[in-house]
C-alpha cells in the first residue's frame, strides 16, 4: 500500500531509540524525510542503517526540557527543507513520581519534561502544517486511562496529551490538519527492557515479564515498536485522510478487553 509520504518532512522527537526509532525507519522506508530531535547524537550504526533506507534525513541534538531551543530548530528545518508536513511527538519518560513522596516542584518538572515540548514543537511548526495540510501524531500512554500507581506526574502529562489531541483536531480541522494519538500499553523497548532488569536476576525478570504478558489478551505478548510505527505511518498518511481526534490502541486489547480472559 502506497502511503503517499514520498518527500514529506516529518519531525520525530525521541527518534533514536525504541518507538521513535521504529517510526523514523518506517517513515524513511515510505520515502519520507525524518527529522530527528533527540538528546544524543545518532550512533554510527544507526546513521549507517538510516542512510541505507532514507532519501534524506536530519538529526538535531537537543534536550527538549530546554524549551527555548525548540523554535530555532523548527525554523532551521523549515529553511532547510522548505516544508514541514508532519509532527510525531514521542519523547518522554515515566519517572515514577508517587503521590505521597513527590513535591509540587518535582511534579511540575515532570509535567514540563513530558508535556511542554509536545505543545512547543507543534506551536512552532503549525504554520508549515497548515500550508501542507499535514498531520500530527501524539504518542501517549495507557497510564492516562488506566492509572498505574506511583506515577502521578507522568499519568497527568499523558492524560493532557490526549486532551491536546482532541483540542488540536478541533482547532485545526478548518485548515485540513489532522491530529491523532497512539496510546501505548506494554511495548518492548530498550527503556522497558531496562525497567524489567530492576526486578532482580534473570529468573526474576522472566517471572515479572510473564506476569505482564499473560494479561495481554491477544497472543500474550508485548507490542513491538514496529507495530506502533506502522500505526503512526498510517495515521500520518492519506490512507487515514478522514481520521482526526482519534485515540488509537495498538496494544493487543490490553486497555479495552477483560484481562481476565483465558
Amino acid at each position: 500500500m502506497d502511503l503517499n509520504l514520498e518527500g514529506h518532512v516529518a519531525i520525530v522527537s525521541g527518534g533514536l531509540s525504541g518507538i521513535g526509532e521504529g517510526i523514523v525507519f518506517r517513515l524513511a522506508r515510505e520515502g519520507a524525510i525524518p527529522v530527528i530531535l533527540d538528546r544524543a547524537d545518532p550512533r554510527a550504526d544507526y546513521r549507517a542503517r538510516l542512510e541505507s533506507v532514507a532519501s534524506d534525513f536530519a538529526c538535531y541534538r537537543i534536550d527538549l526540557n530546554d524549551t527555548d531551543r525548540i523554535a530555532p530548530i523548527i525554523e532551521e528545518v523549515g529553511r532547510k527543507f522548505g516544508r514541514i508536513d508532519h509532527v510525531v511527538n514521542n519523547a518522554g519518560i515515566n519517572d515514577n513520581l508517587a503521590l505521597e513522596t513527590t513535591s509540587w516542584r518535582e511534579f511540575e518538572r515532570s509535567l514540563h519534561q513530558n508535556l511542554t515540548h509536545y505543545f512547543e514543537i507543534v506551536h512552532e511548526a503549525v504554520g508549515y502544517l497548515k500550508r501542507a495540510g499535514g498531520s500530527i501524531v501524539n504518542i501517549t500512554s495507557k497510564t492516562a486511562l488506566t492509572g498505574q500507581g506511583k506515577t502521578s506526574a507522568y499519568a497527568a502529562a499523558k492524560g493532557a496529551i490526549l486532551g491536546l489531541t482532541r483540542e488540536w483536531a478541533a482547532a485545526l480541522a478548518k485548515d485540513g490538519v489532522r491530529t491523532n494519538a497512539i496510546v501505548v500499553a506494554e511495548a518492548w523497548t530498550p527503556m522497558y527492557a531496562n525497567w524489567i532488569k530492576t526486578f532482580g536476576d534473570e529468573e526474576a525478570q522472566k517471572d515479572r515479564l510473564a506476569a505482564i504478558t499473560t494479561k495481554i489478551p491477544l497472543e500474550k505478548r508485548m507490542t513491538t515498536p514496529e507495530e506502533i510505527a506502522n500505526a503512526a505511518a498510517f495515521l500520518l498518511s492519506d490512507c487515514s485522510s478522514h481520521t482526526t481526534g482519534e485515540w488509537f490502541f495498538p496494544d493487543g486489547g490490553y486497555v479495552h478487553l477483560d484481562r481476565a480472559l483465558d
